[in-house]
């Protein structure tokens, strides 16, 4: 069986050998296919791992408590979920934040309320930049370091606020600005503290740290009527091992807040990265259209090439017909072809795609995850284009009258 498997790929490589330029563009629609896949999940996997180490850098004690919301389709508040009107109904309270703080387990607890509006200076305005409310614990859940000045604490007043390096460095046209002046829907508020750049902008908070002003929760409040319209709550453990019986806990106290209703979702561990993955299912959506037309054109092609493979060849069939190969050797010598053109697309497509990937890498602030699941997918999704447009070439060849194919030549 070994031996006839080797004659078989043997044949077909000598086959394919002789139509060199047909062959290489009906390969191409596979790698074509194959490479956007690959990239795609490449980059998945490398924005999950980021955030995924992010979370055990911190000692893999967080949690996150967030809104049910609907899913989103808008790729924008996908892109941006602090931005702006990303987030206009949340179903926690400040009521639920304190009620969390207050359990035995919890080391610390800090809401992140998002403020809709600008930060403006007498030099001009930015409109993308995120302004959250929050309290002090955030920089210690978070680990968020201080580059001058101080972060928010229970004694800072209400018009203070911190800022990230690259807003004060666009605002003021430098990162030392404590003392400096900016206003938020007309509000003034005095810059007390400048954050450390960071190199992850994307992260479990959803929050471009370099770029975004965090003001108190008492003036994100005053913002909102007096009402703190939290999108997530990021809760530290005392003790890693009790964040399973914790989170059941919580679990049950929010819903008995909410009277009842399970109107939030608390993550633990990688199902932190879930936004991420979300971003990226629907950047893949767009791209699995792109990469469908190409493999089914790529298969379409194989089915081409192997009809008129098997039209040029219909003499060859009838002779090894004649001398006892059976419809099961004829259909797997043709079906051998298919699948030697498109796993070498496969293959090519799988190398090319992690080449862009890594190119891209460059651009992003992370780089492409390796994971065995990306070769499985790309090059497994290749054998099944093979194997489905070349199923019935190789059915006809089978199905041959070995008389009827040697007459066609006399």
């Amino acid at each position: 069986m070994r031996l006839l498997l080797l004659n078989h790929i043997t044949v077909a490589r000598e086959s394919l050998r002789r139509n060199r330029l047909r062959t290489t563009l009906t390969t191409l629609g596979i790698t074509l296919g194959v490479a956007c896949i690959t990239v795609i999940l490449a980059l998945s996997f490398g924005a999950i791992k980021l955030i995924n180490d992010q979370i055990d850098a911190l000692g893999g004690n967080i949690m996150v408590l967030r809104p049910d919301n609907k899913p989103t389709h808008d790729l924008r508040d996908a892109i941006i979920p602090l931005g702006g009107d990303s987030f206009t109904v949340s179903s926690l309270t400040e009521r639920d934040y304190k009620a969390i703080s207050d359990l035995d387990g919890v080391a610390e607890a800090a809401p992140l309320m998002s403020v809709a509006g600008s930060v403006s200076t007498t030099k001009g305005t930015r409109t993308n930049a995120p302004i959250v409310a929050t309290t002090p614990s955030l920089a210690s859940i978070s680990d968020l370091k201080i580059q001058d000045g101080q972060f928010i604490d229970q004694v800072t007043n209400q018009t203070t606020a911190v800022i990230g390096h690259q807003l004060s460095v666009d605002m003021f046209g430098t990162d030392q600005s404590i003392g400096q002046i900016f206003k938020i829907r007309g509000q003034q508020f005095t810059v007390i503290g400048v954050l450390k750049p960071v190199n992850d902008s994307i992260n479990y908070n959803n929050l471009n740290i370099n770029n975004a002003a965090i003001i108190s929760l008492d003036s994100g409040k005053s913002f909102n009527q007096g009402i703190a319209q939290i999108r997530q709550v990021n809760i530290k453990a005392k003790d890693p091992a009790q964040i399973p019986a914790l989170s059941g806990q919580i679990t049950k106290l929010i819903t008995d807040n909410h009277g009842g209703e399970h109107d939030f979702s608390l993550l633990v561990g990688q199902d932190i990265s879930r936004p991420t993955s979300t971003l990226f299912s629907i950047v893949g959506m767009v791209a699995a259209i792109i990469s469908t037309v190409s493999l089914i054109i790529g298969g379409i092609g194989i089915m081409n090439i192997m009809l008129a493979n098997v039209a040029e060849r219909t003499r060859e069939i009838g002779i090894r017909k004649a001398v006892g190969a059976s419809d099961y050797h004829i259909t797997f010598q043709f079906l051998i072809e298919a699948l030697v053109m498109s796993v070498s697309g496969g293959l090519i497509g799988f190398l090319l795609g992690y080449a862009i990937a890594l190119l891209l890498g460059t651009f992003l602030p992370f780089n492409p995850g390796f994971s065995w699941q990306v070769p499985v997918a790309s090059i497994g999704t290749s054998v099944v284009v093979g194997v489905l447009f070349g199923l019935y070439p190789a059915l006809r060849a089978a199905r041959k009258n070995p008389i009827e194919a040697l007459r066609q030549y006399h």
